[in-house]
């Protein structure tokens, strides 16, 4: 009975709560023929959606496949009315299904055409099968770039890589390359190591590439009524003591050849001359060969060459030279005959010479001005200058003096008085005074600037030669110099430049292989002559540490520890001790500290004025630290007459000298049919039974080899003594 009751309250319990849900016959159906048909058509879309979850299981493998037939057009009416109850809700509110109740008991879905419906249904699906669809594959990362400054030293290379040095190294000996931890690595390891593991190399920009951009955009703005002619820059080279500076000094009316050491012009000069039709700036190169690299880059800075040839010595190894450089920098070329007013000027001889060398005059046919001139008595001068001017014309040598100055350094020193100075060539703009230059390593205000006289001026126009002071150190010859506005951008340029130096102090070492090492420890360490280098302006100091390091030999190695303008100072002298090395000064003076510090510490200082005996004591002295050369020297020869035996002592060689004396001390070599069958000593020299020293050329003796009895008639007896001779270098390339 209780349980009768029970069920009854759950009954009513039950009924109560449909009432107030059920309202009207017609609410009845709408609520229950949906049931019912969705009733009618479950067993198929059961069906489907079990054969649909069925082959997601058995295809795990392609996920992807199996919920893609779910998308079957014929299937979509029969299963979204199962979908839509439990998926719907979730996704969009329910009134945008639209079912309707009709006599008959069939259950009608909006047509594709309808776009409210279909467009819905496809978003259901499409975004339930995106959701399930596998993960796209991501694309590849893009490779990756390193970029810093070569040499690199090996441990910062192995920090800018993330892994060891070790591994580095290992890497290294894999190729048969022996490399330290501190040891620099040059730009072909680099990149091969680098490629190894996937990785690409760029280069840094350059920072002077940055300001010249600026100025090179600046210039393509510029205001063309402000363009105007400039006066052509010259330059004159040519052989050693060929009259260059004498032709130019008879030009300017000025006595400078006679100040030059040993008559040799040691720096780049730059000089402006004022003519009746216009003005010339001159650049004086040196011709020795040691100075190869300030000439080329007087040809760099020059719009015309004037190549001087001697009319009686004709075309020598520096003139083609000199022509060579002149023609690499793709400027005008005119020859000055000089000397003709010599009795052994041949200047027609000198025309076929030049011919010879791609230079054949105009009078001859050719292209180039070939014009005789005398810088002893100025014939042909005024014809010369009238020429360049002319061609300067041809050559229509514009620039804009509106601008911001830029141009090109020809000369930097260090002056005791005036600090750093420098000799600067406008190539285009004006620099004024007070302007904030950049120059390679070096910046500054501008505080001073002279001419070529010595005058002080406030301006330099295009192609005007100045000399400045003010900046932060001394220049080198052939950096270009720019006008920037903002100190403080020059300061940081600056400042990048000069780690860009250090870093291209890291030299690359010698790359030894695993062979070389193991045969250097045996053999021993290599000679080497190292040297503190001191000179008076930084294109000498190049020049003399150029020569220098072209002496180097498998032999004998030289070192320049050290190369910079200025006297030699007590910090020389101790970098000198640390290094063991010797100092050179060219052209400086030696401070008294120094020079008390020098004999103190036993350090030889070597002072010169002119570079061919600089070279040459650094020749000798390399010379001297090579091993001599032990020749054999032929001290007699003689002839086997006779052998015969001798008891207790053996073959005995009697025997005719033939040539110089047969001495017992000494190398003795048994030659036979022309091959050396003994090489020994000899252990018995007898004359007749009288033991002897020597025997001289045609007498007869008795010769014992010692340990060798195989002697015959016929075979010769050579002694030679060992002399040890010095060595000379070899720097032939």
């Amino acid at each position: 009975m209780v349980k009768k009751s029970a069920n009854k309250d759950a009954k009513v319990t039950k009924v109560k709560a449909k009432k107030p849900a059920v309202k009207s016959v017609a609410a009845k159906a709408k609520a229950k023929k949906p049931v019912e048909k969705i009733s009618r058509i479950e067993p198929a879309a059961k069906k489907k959606v079990l054969q649909s979850k069925t082959a997601v299981k058995k295809e795990d493998v392609k996920p992807k496949e199996a919920e893609l037939k779910i998308t079957d057009p014929k299937v979509i009416p029969k299963i979204i009315l199962k979908v839509i109850p439990t998926v719907i809700p979730n996704v969009i509110p329910a009134p945008e299904i639209k079912i309707e109740a009709k006599p008959a008991v069939k259950v009608e879905v909006d047509p594709p055409s309808s776009p409210k419906i279909e467009v819905k249904k496809e978003a259901v699906i499409e975004a339930a099968v995106v959701e399930k669809a596998a993960v796209p594959q991501a694309p590849p990362p893009p490779a990756k770039v390193l970029e810093f400054d070569l040499p690199i030293p090996l441990k910062d290379f192995a920090i800018k890589l993330g892994i060891k040095p070790n591994e580095i190294i290992l890497d290294l000996m894999s190729k048969n390359i022996f490399a330290t931890i501190n040891q620099s690595l040059g730009e072909e390891l680099v990149v091969g190591l680098l490629k190894a593991r996937g990785i690409d190399f760029r280069k840094p920009a350059k920072i002077e590439e940055q300001v010249s951009k600026e100025h090179t955009e600046m210039e393509s703005k510029q205001d063309l009524r402000h363009i105007v002619v400039r006066p052509p820059v010259v330059t004159f080279m040519g052989h050693v003591d060929h009259g260059k500076t004498s032709l130019l000094d008879f030009i300017r009316k000025t006595r400078v050849a006679d100040k030059e050491k040993g008559g040799i012009t040691q720096h780049i000069g730059a000089y402006e001359v004022r003519l009746k039709n216009g003005s010339v700036t001159f650049l004086d190169t040196p011709g020795h060969e040691a100075f190869t690299a300030m000439r080329a880059r007087g040809a760099n800075a020059t719009d015309i060459v004037v190549l001087v040839v001697a009319a009686d010595d004709g075309v020598m190894p520096q003139t083609k030279e000199a022509l060579d450089h002149a023609r690499a920098s793709s400027v005008t070329i005119m020859v000055a005959l000089n000397k003709c007013d010599l009795p052994s000027a041949n200047i027609e001889k000198v025309k076929g010479q030049l011919s010879q060398i791609g230079l054949s005059p105009e009078d001859w046919g050719g292209k180039t001005i070939v014009l005789p001139v005398s810088a002893k008595t100025g014939e042909g001068v005024d014809a010369l200058l009238e020429m360049l001017l002319l061609e300067a014309e041809l050559l229509e040598l514009k620039a804009n003096p509106e601008l911001r100055a830029r141009g090109v350094v020809i000369e930097g020193k260090l002056s005791s008085a005036q600090g750093s100075v420098a000799t600067v060539l406008v190539k285009n703009g004006t620099l004024r005074l007070g302007d904030m230059i950049l120059t390679g390593q070096h910046y500054g205000r501008i505080k001073a600037m002279m001419d070529h006289t010595g005058k002080r001026v406030e301006a330099a126009p295009p192609s005007k030669p100045v000399t400045v002071l003010g900046l932060s150190g001394v220049p080198m010859a052939g950096d270009e110099f720019f006008v920037v506005r903002d100190e403080k951008k020059a300061r940081i340029l600056s400042a990048l430049k000069q780690d860009e130096a250090r870093s291209r102090k890291l030299k690359m070492s010698h790359r030894v292989t695993l062979e070389d090492f193991y045969s250097k420890m045996k053999e021993g360490v290599a000679k080497e002559l190292t040297i503190l280098l001191k000179g008076d302006v930084q294109g000498s100091v190049e020049a003399l540490k150029a020569s220098l390091l072209e002496l180097n030999t498998r032999d004998v190695k030289v070192t320049i520890v050290h190369a910079d303008v200025g006297n030699v100072t007590e910090s020389d002298i101790m970098l000198a001790v640390a290094s063991n090395a010797i100092v050179m000064g060219f052209s400086v003076k030696i401070d008294e500290g120094a020079a008390d510090m020098a004999v103190k510490e036993d350090i030889e200082i070597k002072s010169y004025t002119v570079i061919y005996e600089a070279i040459e004591d650094v020749r000798a002295a390399m010379e001297g630290l090579l091993a001599p050369v032990e020749k054999e020297i032929l001290v007699g020869r003689a002839i086997v007459k006779q052998p015969f035996r001798v008891t207790k002592v053996g073959t005995v060689a009697g025997s005719q000298v033939m040539k110089g004396k047969i001495v017992r001390t000494g190398i003795t070599k048994l030659i036979r049919d022309k091959q050396v069958v003994y090489q020994g000593k000899i252990s018995s020299l007898k004359r007749f039974k009288d033991d002897v020293r020597e025997v001289n050329e045609g007498v007869e003796c008795g010769i014992g080899l010692s340990g060798h009895d195989d002697v015959r008639t016929g075979d010769l007896i050579e002694v030679y003594q060992i002399e040890k001779v010095a060595r000379r270098l070899d720097v032939r390339k």
